[in-house]
């Protein structure tokens, strides 16, 4: 194997900085005049002609809020620029809240998301991290929304959906929210120092691995209103984008990774009670391996799969190999085992090889099943944010959110 895919390797991680590097240089088109974030098309130049949503434009202050502690030029007026849409014209100034995004036009998408803002959440954080002004403000009033209209702390889980004006709330539940929650609320315990985050955190969590444990670690993402997993969900539309038909193994991954950071940074003084954390993470990373990799005689993740592990959307979406390398990182520096260091080679050697768009720059977002270039769901290279990450959290330290980690080692230097 080619030291270049092996983790630890001095060429590993210059093979990482490239390709970091040339993420943040794609990006720099995407600021459209009102702060919000543009869809970027094959070679970044932006789709105008599509929504611009406000979780992408969020992913967008988070990326270049790191990207600042990197010392990419023009990071920071980028996360400001995105700093602005979320301030102003994403901003649902009447009834509190952020929109989903704009249309083409201007105009508002309907609905109040959790997922979005949760993402705003994310970035206000790493605003705040890296010093942007307006930050702590968006912080303090992302909080607030969130906490008044999306977590349910008798339940210790976040609803989904609620209508533009805040006044009715959908019955669906799910777990994608929950889990881009545990993703902000650590980053608020790590960045603010309030610590009730990090605890409702453990509560999101054990409900997950009480799902998942008695489903094969298969984990149920669609739910009722009083949290009865509904497995046959978009049974008829199994490729949508945030609601597929199935299990998921790129977000068995995903839970996986922040699984292992919420117990290590809970447990520091304690870590025989991470342990049994750390151990069901194994088992959703290897049951989302088993099921996922490589599992219809090619290369790459699966989007889904049914609840007997067979492929259900054969597709590869950039995501989930993002969250394979970065999990497979994790795991292989926390456990020892040489198990998840051979993963992430085969992970990088995929990511070079098929993934990488070595001429356009950035990651195709969306592979069919014999790996070419398809745009059915993820048309263009819409953000950043898993790419970057990917090329970040293999070397960062395993307890913290990526955004504090890389600002630490990059204060150490």
């Amino acid at each position: 194997m080619n030291a270049k895919y092996q983790i630890d390797t001095k060429e590993n991680k210059e093979f990482l900085k490239e390709v970091r590097d040339g993420l943040l240089r794609f990006g720099h088109k995407f600021p459209a005049p009102d702060g919000s974030a543009y869809y970027m098309g094959d070679d970044g130049t932006p789709m105008a002609d599509r929504p611009r949503e406000t979780y992408c434009t969020s992913r967008m202050v988070h990326v270049y809020s790191i990207g600042s502690f990197l010392g990419h030029e023009g990071s920071e007026a980028l996360a400001d620029a995105a700093l602005k849409g979320l301030q102003g014209a994403l901003r649902d100034k009447e009834h509190g809240g952020w929109y989903s995004g704009l249309t083409a036009d201007g105009g508002i998408l309907p609905n109040k998301l959790c997922y979005a803002h949760a993402f705003v959440i994310l970035a206000a954080t790493s605003g705040l991290l890296a010093g942007r002004p307006g930050a702590k403000e968006l912080l303090d009033d992302a909080l607030e929304a969130y906490d008044r209209f999306f977590w349910n702390e008798e339940e210790g889980l976040s609803c989904d959906t609620w209508n533009t004006e805040f006044t009715q709330l959908d019955d669906y539940r799910g777990l994608n929210a929950n889990m881009h929650t545990v993703e902000a609320f650590l980053a608020v315990a790590d960045v603010a120092g309030l610590e009730e985050y990090r605890v409702r955190c453990g509560r999101i969590i054990d409900h997950v691995l009480g799902w998942a444990s008695n489903n094969k670690w298969r984990i149920p993402e669609h739910f009722s209103k009083d949290w009865v997993a509904d497995l046959e969900c978009n049974k008829e539309r199994p490729d949508d984008p945030f609601k597929p038909y199935g299990a998921t193994p790129g977000h068995g991954m995903e839970w996986s990774r922040l699984i292992t950071q919420w117990a290590l940074s809970t447990f520091k003084d304690n870590l025989s009670a991470a342990a049994p954390y750390i151990e069901a993470a194994e088992n959703l990373f290897n049951r989302a391996v088993a099921d996922g990799w490589n599992a219809d005689g090619a290369p790459g993740v699966v989007y889904t799969t049914g609840w007997d592990g067979k492929p259900v959307v054969h597709d590869r979406m950039h995501w989930t190999l993002a969250e394979a390398i970065n999990t497979s990182a994790v795991l292989f520096h926390v456990t020892g085992k040489i198990k998840f260091a051979e993963d992430y080679a085969q992970f990088m050697q995929y990511l070079d090889e098929t993934v990488l768009d070595h001429v356009n720059g950035s990651w195709y977002h969306q592979l069919d099943q014999e790996n070419h270039v398809l745009g059915t769901v993820w048309p263009g290279k819409p953000d950043l944010y898993h790419a970057l990450q990917a090329t970040l959290i293999p070397y960062s330290a395993p307890d913290l959110s990526i955004a504090v980690a890389v600002k630490n080692e990059m204060q150490s230097k």
